[in-house]
């Protein structure tokens, strides 16, 4: 395994000393060796360290820094990680016009490369752009056709986002009449399901979400216990901790 898989190992199961640690390490030995793509990871991982505990300016820097490397290199697959966490500071700083146009160019880039994988995950990012512009109707095709790709290319580390995904679509739905869920639970009570079955789905990867879909996890999980209050939260939390995510999604 080489860095940049063992560096986003453990960015993803929140060990945040142990990534800065081997980022600075690797930011040494990739100058000294001339390495540009080890220095760009290196700088990204750290970036990504600096948003988690909430320094955006911090982690801009940082992204700004690793999509310079990536345009003096010359190699456009470099730009990759930077462009995306460019996007992603300004989607956390509720900058969200930049922030959409930065994922679209970021959609644009990765489908020139053929990253797939990419292309989704920076669609369901685009997604949550749409939601919190209010256009929800965007947003839930964005995310409908993110949860058909996810399951039916068998993405499982991309899973527990998907799940995420119809939490704030449903905690968002919770301001319109017109929401068509069963007329025994309510907005809010299937949110705060799909946060249980979002949080046991991290659980299980052993994993931790990115900081920007920590943040919005966050807030969906505020708006349901504050809706709810905390003995009916608990009781849909804890159903949705027992079910699996293809059959509270599909």
């Amino acid at each position: 395994m080489g860095f940049s898989d063992e560096v986003r190992s453990a960015f993803r199961r929140g060990e945040n000393e142990v990534v800065v640690r081997m980022s600075e390490a690797e930011i040494a030995r990739a100058r000294a060796a001339g390495d540009p793509a080890g220095e760009v990871e290196a700088l990204y991982s750290l970036a990504r360290v600096a948003i988690r505990g909430g320094d955006l300016p911090t982690g801009e820097k940082l992204a700004g820094q690793a999509l310079e490397v990536a345009l003096d290199s010359g190699d456009r697959a470099l730009e990759e990680r930077p462009r995306h966490m460019l996007a992603a500071v300004a989607r956390i700083s509720g900058d969200l016009l930049r922030a959409r146009d930065l994922y679209r160019e970021s959609i644009a880039l990765n489908e020139a490369l053929g990253n797939a994988l990419t292309v989704n995950s920076e669609y369901h990012n685009l997604a949550f752009c749409e939601l919190k512009l209010g256009n929800i109707g965007a947003a839930r095709n964005l995310f409908t056709a993110g949860r058909d790709r996810v399951f039916h290319e068998g993405w499982t580390d991309f899973v527990p986002y998907v799940c995420l995904a119809y939490a704030a679509l449903a905690s968002a739905e919770a301001s319109l009449s017109t929401a068509s869920l069963p007329a025994v639970e309510t907005d809010q009570e299937r949110a705060a399901f799909l946060v249980g079955v979002t949080d046991a789905a991290f659980a299980a990867l052993g994993q931790v979400p990115d900081p920007d879909d920590a943040a919005d996890l966050a807030l969906v999980r505020a708006a349901a216990l504050e809706a709810l209050g905390p003995t009916r939260f608990d009781e849909q939390h804890a159903r949705g901790l027992t079910t699996a995510p293809r059959d509270a999604l599909t």
